[in-house]
């Protein structure tokens, strides 16, 4: 199985995403060897944002594309690629302001293209490409969104995730959410980290058992 595995967060050693995704992918190659894994950091490697050159380059025709077009869109191409070559997704950050880092929109814009992505049937309808592949999202939230809190229905984050990769594919993507991890007293944010830990054992459990040799 080969794993695409993207970190979000600008914080380094510091960042709780990060360190439960390496986590993860640790826990998952211990118990699949095989396990190759793709990995990109979204810090380190930002994705540009949508420009005006972008989007003229993506709604012409393959055919019709100028040599800056195709150099305008070689990036996208390339990340497009990376999703379609990989066997199962990993993708780490955490929630800001109730919603996703501006880094990883700007990586949905550019993954999100006609043709690569996704294409339309005969009668118009969307169909993602990416119906093979499994998806794992975790994110780290500073408060604790879950039913019954205050900020319970202030989660625009998942919703988003969900929209997005289910356009081009992805039909069950799984969440793993490490919170509270800032708002809450010290030993309601260790228990939210050591759950958050617990469910990625049962992720690797899942995965583990249906890996194949890429």
């Amino acid at each position: 199985m080969k794993l695409l595995h993207v970190d979000v967060s600008p914080k380094g050693a510091k960042s709780n995403s990060r360190a439960l995704s390496r986590y993860f992918v640790e826990r998952l190659q211990a118990q699949s060897p095989e396990l190759q894994v793709d990995y990109l950091d979204l810090d380190l490697h930002p994705v540009s944002h949508v420009t005006g050159e972008f989007a003229q380059a993506t709604y012409t025709p393959e055919e019709q594309r100028t040599p800056r077009m195709q150099a305008v869109l070689a990036d996208s191409d390339r990340l497009c690629e990376q999703l379609l070559n990989a066997d199962a997704l990993l993708f780490a950050m955490p929630m800001y302001n109730w919603s996703m880092p501006s880094a990883f929109k700007a990586y949905i814009d550019a993954i999100i293209r006609t043709n690569l992505t996704y294409h339309f049937d005969e009668q118009q309808n969307v169909i993602g490409n990416l119906t093979r592949q499994k998806a794992l999202f975790i994110t780290t939230r500073g408060a604790s969104l879950q039913p019954g809190s205050p900020y319970a229905e202030m989660d625009a984050l998942t919703p988003a995730l969900r929209a997005a990769f289910g356009f081009i594919g992805i039909q069950a993507p799984q969440f793993v959410n490490a919170e509270p991890l800032a708002f809450a007293d010290q030993a309601a944010r260790e228990a939210g980290l050591a759950q958050a830990y617990r469910d990625l054992d049962g992720v690797v459990s899942q995965w583990a058992g249906s890996v194949v040799t890429a």
